[in-house]
């Protein structure tokens, strides 16, 4: 295979300590906006956890690569190198040295404007055996508009290319919007895949996210081989569509228990963790915490049919991609959520107990734009920064 070097295995310089005082930084020290509106949580611990003590450690970083354009999506492949995608339409492997393939061909065509390109990479549990890939993008339908799309495909054994690409499944509808494509991607270990999907932003498709027959601001579950819809059996409603009300979600897991978690943008405040469970309307635009970006009420927060946040964020991190952490680098950590922060520039780690959030920290602060944060095989967390220049990095206890 092609290949060429980029930044290899550089320990960033005068990090390590970032996340030795993450009690003692302020996260929770700015005001709600809102505040202004007297917005109250609904029940206690809803936000602004306390700060978690226990697992509060010193890390280095390490550069493994960079020269990544604005890298969205990321998973480690059984040979510990990891897939990488780029907005602008690539996908990369990156050795676990740090050498930077040459982009993977024969991916289909995206929409890279502002939020869109290519977004999420999945891989099959016997990927080993198969080297099925499935990823997310913003698929381009002509006259400026687009919408999210889900393609698998088999990568050759030499890496080089994406073979017998099939786009399973298409967002409906397409809409001349360049933002909010969500399109994070989660295994369900039954054959199917979740994919939590945006709303595209705008004020007239926003409404889209409580229509049944629309899958804007939906999370969907479909068959991951070809897209057949396995949906909740909503009455009334597309059969694919799991779940409703949603905004732009950037962040999906399973945790170790076996439930779903996904966490979504608020406008202005109102970031959200849920706890997703079938055939829930989670309440966007009706219900929300956030304010628009002026400042305005936007909605209520609390809606007669819809699901409360398990936990949400005011001012907003800028939540993106999540796991659960199960290794044995941060003994801590084990069976917590950690969430990527792009605005807030950290990893917020959070302690949940039977379904409710009771602990927050935040690590690497001032490291980037984290979109995505995964835990490698040997218990590291693998992060990318997500910039023009964007890297990926390591995180390991300092020592």
């Amino acid at each position: 295979m092609t290949r060429r070097m980029t930044t290899s295995l550089t320990t960033l310089a005068a990090t390590g300590f970032l996340a030795s005082m993450a009690a003692a930084q302020g996260f929770n020290d700015a005001p709600p906006h809102g505040a202004a509106y007297d917005q109250t949580p609904a029940f206690e611990g809803q936000t602004r956890a306390p700060v978690l003590e226990a697992g509060d450690v010193a890390v280095t970083q390490t550069v493994i690569a960079g020269g990544l354009e604005h890298p969205w999506g990321l998973v480690q492949l059984p040979d510990a190198s990891w897939l990488v995608t780029e907005r602008p339409g690539r996908m990369r492997i990156v050795a676990e040295d740090g050498t930077l393939s040459e982009p993977i061909e024969g991916l289909p065509e995206v929409d890279a404007r502002d939020q869109g390109g290519l977004h999420d990479v999945s891989v099959a549990s016997d990927f080993a055996e198969t080297r099925r890939v499935w990823w997310t993008y913003a698929e381009p339908r002509g006259d400026g508009e687009n919408a999210t799309a889900v393609a698998t495909g088999i990568l050759s054994e030499d890496g080089t290319t994406m073979e017998e690409v099939n786009v399973i499944w298409q967002q409906q509808p397409a809409w001349a919007s360049t933002k909010h494509f969500g399109a994070r991607i989660v295994h369900d270990g039954e054959g199917h895949i979740f994919v939590g999907l945006g709303e595209r932003s705008d004020p007239e498709p926003r409404v889209y996210a409580q229509d049944p027959q629309s899958t804007l601001g939906k999370i969907i579950r479909i068959n991951a081989e070809d897209g057949t819809p396995a949906g909740a059996g909503i009455e009334g409603a597309l059969p694919e569509i799991w779940s409703m009300g949603h905004r732009n979600i950037q962040g999906a897991a399973m945790s170790p228990d076996g439930q779903l978690w996904m966490n979504e943008h608020g406008p202005r405040g109102g970031d959200e963790l849920n706890l997703i469970e079938a055939g829930i309307n989670y309440g966007w635009p009706e219900a929300t915490y956030g304010t628009d970006y002026d400042g305005s009420e936007m909605g209520q927060t609390e809606v007669e049919g819809t699901q409360q946040p398990v936990y949400y964020w005011d001012p907003s991190p800028a939540l993106s991609g999540m796991t659960f952490y199960e290794g044995e680098m941060f003994p801590d950590w084990q069976g917590q959520a950690l969430l990527g922060g792009l605005r807030s520039a950290d990893i917020i780690r959070l302690d949940i107990q039977d379904g409710a959030v009771v602990g927050e920290a935040r690590h690497a602060q001032g490291i980037g734009r984290v979109r995505e944060v995964e835990v490698a095989q040997d218990g590291a967390l693998m992060v990318i920064i997500d910039e023009e220049d964007g890297q990926m990095i390591r995180i390991t206890p300092e020592g």
